[in-house]
């Protein structure tokens, strides 16, 4: 009787996925437009975020030019705004998810319970260990860089613009940012798998293999610095604080959504919102696969993406033995015998 392969997910969206068609050859501009519908429709995540974006701003933001020097009180404003977003999204997600079990399974990756007694994680627990890094890392290290674009702009360091000057830009912004976010993702990625940075810095990460919404950003607080750094941007290009606040929140909300193992976050019997990404999801599982993102063309070009089907799963683990065999191989050379 031939032996059945193992099962690895419990769910899965239609596969294989696909990324956006931005960069397919031919190039399709009526694909590019449907996926841009799809990722900015009013009831997707990004859409979403660029709401919550707007709302911090006009109400959660101090005023520009309160922000001429540094000051701790403007600064922890930010930083308790920053602090109740990560506890209401992370936490939210997790006491929904995991604590109360509302959806149960349903639309769930992997089903396995997140690690308790497990010494490969601080405090043996993966929660602990999560909100900790979360909390120590996140919040702190992504507020000191909105601080830091927010005293650029009042002093004039980074050009500042207004929607009703220049709204061709300020909209083209907006959709470019998720791009340029997903690309900076993808290179920092990268540099995080090399062999030094990913056993120093980059494996506190990794040991989330089955993740929820707290290890989004449990990492070590050199990786936040690097994943925030992507907000250096807007001292070189014209922008407005919307935009900041905006790319800044494609981590600080999206990081935990992104990792929260479900497909959707349900309301209901059949409505939802996407919030989880299989894409991402893989990385965990296999590690030397998809660093990017769905909006950026590198995993195909360099061939490292998993489409996510049992052939996907063949071509990494194939490809994972050939990077570890010439890992391993001898750097001198012996004659032969």
């Amino acid at each position: 009787m031939k032996k059945q392969p193992r099962k690895i997910w419990h769910y899965t969206p239609a596969l294989p996925i696909r990324q956006a068609p931005y960069f397919e050859r031919p190039f399709s501009l009526l694909e590019s437009l449907k996926y841009l519908f799809s990722v900015w429709q009013p009831l997707s995540q990004r859409f979403l975020l660029l709401l919550i974006s707007i709302a911090l701003w006009i109400w959660f933001t101090p005023d520009i030019e309160r922000a001429v020097n540094f000051q701790w009180d403007w600064m922890l404003e930010i930083g308790l705004r920053n602090l109740i977003i990560v506890l209401t999204v992370a936490g939210g997600l997790h006491l929904y998810l995991y604590t109360f079990r509302k959806q149960g399974d349903d639309e769930r990756f992997d089903p396995r319970p997140l690690a308790k007694n497990s010494n490969i994680f601080h405090f043996n627990n993966q929660v602990w260990d999560n909100v900790v890094w979360t909390l120590a890392g996140s919040v702190p290290i992504g507020t000191l860089f909105e601080c830091l674009a927010l005293w650029g702009y009042a002093n004039g360091y980074i050009t500042i613009i207004s929607f009703a000057e220049h709204p061709i830009w300020f909209i083209t912004l907006l959709l470019v940012i998720p791009v340029w976010s997903g690309f900076h993702f993808y290179w920092q990625h990268r540099l995080l798998h090399t062999r030094w940075l990913y056993k120093s810095v980059h494996f506190w990460h990794h040991k989330n293999v089955n993740t929820g919404p707290w290890s989004g950003h449990a990492m070590h607080p050199l990786e936040h610095v690097i994943l925030y750094s992507d907000l250096l941007i807007y001292f070189l290009i014209a922008s407005h604080p919307i935009h900041v606040i905006f790319n800044a929140m494609l981590h600080t909300i999206a990081g935990p959504t992104s990792h929260c193992g479900f497909e959707r976050v349900k309301f209901g019997k059949n409505r939802g919102i996407v919030l989880g990404d299989f894409m991402h999801q893989l990385h965990h599982r296999f590690i030397d696969c998809n660093y990017g993102s769905y909006e950026t063309p590198w995993d195909k070009i360099f061939g490292s993406f998993h489409d996510g089907t049992p052939e996907g799963d063949a071509y990494i683990n194939a490809r994972r033995r050939e990077i570890y065999a010439k890992r391993n191989a001898p750097t001198w050379k012996t004659d032969a015998p």
